[in-house]
Formats: structure tokens, sequence, C-alpha cells
């Protein structure tokens, strides 16, 4: 089994994409709360600034496509890990269009590129748990077990698990990395299940950090050169407890950043961007 990536978290650019007018009524989601499109606006505005102007990655920003109501979720689109890229095949057939853009912007990076053309095949990103060491697929209503089969294909240095998904949209609905080897999970029986089947399905043992919240739980994780560990988290407006809990991360820069009306469509801090380590001068 692998060791820690050498440089796990460390990223150079972010690829994000523009939010469409049309997420207010036509994005996909789980509940029924109307969506402040201008509040919205402003959340993404302020994500997208705080990487490119507080932590100094080179953002590449992708316009938004109106016929792709979903698209500003661009973590759905690709796998990257290294120099690879995976293009994905989203589980809403809805969304499978949003992967033209993605696949362009990740060849102009000079990543190589790997399609998932089987149509049998599903995968989310936001069901891709990567931690350094491993990944962990969420088997859920937008993945399916063929979708993990070509994401271990893909990269065949990493073991891959599959966790069942049960009760939410992706696996990263209730977890994420908050650091290397430290997860940051859930506090729900459903996201403790699937700790408990990461768990042992690993030969790591991973630190744990636990937040009341699931969907706090849903954090973005960089090492940074003259920053160190990074970690974009919730808001004590939108989870006051679990705000608490990421302050206990002493080592870390914490930024909080607002996620109050994407959450709305089951967008999270992850699906708003894919990272990236390349070179500066590409």
């Amino acid at each position: 089994m692998a060791g820690l990536m050498s440089g796990f978290g460390s990223f150079t650019h972010a690829v994000v994409r523009a939010l469409p007018q049309s997420l207010a009524k036509e994005a996909l989601r789980t509940g029924s709360l109307e969506v402040d499109l201008l509040k919205a606006q402003e959340e993404h505005d302020k994500y997208v600034s705080v990487l490119k102007h507080r932590l100094g990655l080179e953002v590449v920003e992708l316009p938004a496509d109106e016929a792709l109501p979903d698209c500003v979720f661009v973590e759905d689109a690709a796998v990257v890990c290294g120099d690879t890229a995976l293009i994905t095949r989203p589980g809403a057939e809805s969304r499978r269009k949003e992967t033209e853009a993605m696949k362009a912007a990740l060849t102009e990076l000079g990543l190589s590129i790997v399609e998932m053309t089987d149509e049998s095949a599903t995968l989310d990103g936001g069901d891709v748990l990567f931690t350094g060491r491993e990944f962990f697929v969420g088997l859920s209503m937008r993945t399916n077990q063929r979708g993990a089969e070509i994401l271990a294909d893909a990269f065949k240095d990493y073991a891959v698990s599959t966790v069942p998904v049960q009760d939410r949209l992706h696996l990263k609905s209730f977890c994420s990395m908050a650091g290397p080897g430290l997860i940051a999970i859930g506090a729900s029986e459903a996201a403790q299940k699937a700790l408990k089947i990461m768990q042992q399905m690993s030969d790591h043992k991973y630190d744990k950090l636990t937040l009341p919240d699931d969907l706090a739980a849903n954090c973005v994780y960089m090492n940074l050169p003259s920053k160190g560990d990074v970690l974009l988290h919730c808001t004590p407006e939108e989870f006051p407890e679990s705000a608490k809990v990421f302050e206990k991360l002493k080592d870390h820069m914490l930024i909080p950043v607002s996620n109050q009306e994407k959450v709305k469509v089951d967008g999270a801090l992850t699906c708003c961007s894919v990272l990236v380590n390349r070179k500066k001068n590409i």
C-alpha cells in the first residue's frame, strides 16, 4: 500500500466555474428551500476570492452555462490526483455535459486525461475522498461500482475501497480531509457508520475530527508555501457548534467561508473547486 503522497494538500491552481442564473430554479436538489441568487453569487465570489487573493492560487475561471444549472459544482466533473485527471460520468444525466469545459481546462493545464467512456459507469467527484494514501469511493445515488472500478484503474498507485452511502447525496456530504491523516466526519449515524467501514478497510489508522453537523464536515484542506496547513470551513453563523470544533485546530490557518445558499441545492465547500498541483510556469 502506498504511503502518504508526497506534497499532500499542496496545490498551485484551482478550477472554478461561474454561477449560472438558472441555478436558483433549475439546479438539482433534495430539499425545497428557495435560493437567493444574489446571495449565492456573493458567496461564490467570496469563495473564489479566498482561493485567488488570500491563498494565492492560480484560479482558472470557467464561464457559466445557463443550460447546465449545476455547473458551478465543478468537483463532480473530475477527479485529479498528481498529474492525472479522470473526467467523470456524473450520475445525473442532466449534468453529463459539465465535463466538457472541465476536460478542456485540465488539458490546458497539462494534465494526463483519462475519460470515463463506459456508459454503465457513473461517478461524481463528490463521492471521492482521497486521503493522500488511498481513495474511498461512496456508492451512492450518483456513483456506482463500475465508476469506482474505473477510478481504481486510473489511479493504480493507490488502493481504492468502496463505502455505501445512505440517506445522503454523496460521501463528502458528511466527511472530508481536514489534514494529513485527519478525517473530518459528521456525528450522524450514517456518517459514523461510513467511517467505521473506512477504518475497517484501511491499513492506516486515521485520526478523526467529529463535527456535530454532517454538512460542516465538508471542508477544504490545503498545505501551501508560507501558509502551512490551511482549512476552509463552515461559518459560526451556519453551524456554531461545529465552528467551535474547527477552532481547536490551532496549527491550521482557519478560514470560515459561507455556504448558506448553495447548500440549498446540495452544494458544499469542496464542490466548487477542482484543486491541481502544477508548476507555476504552466
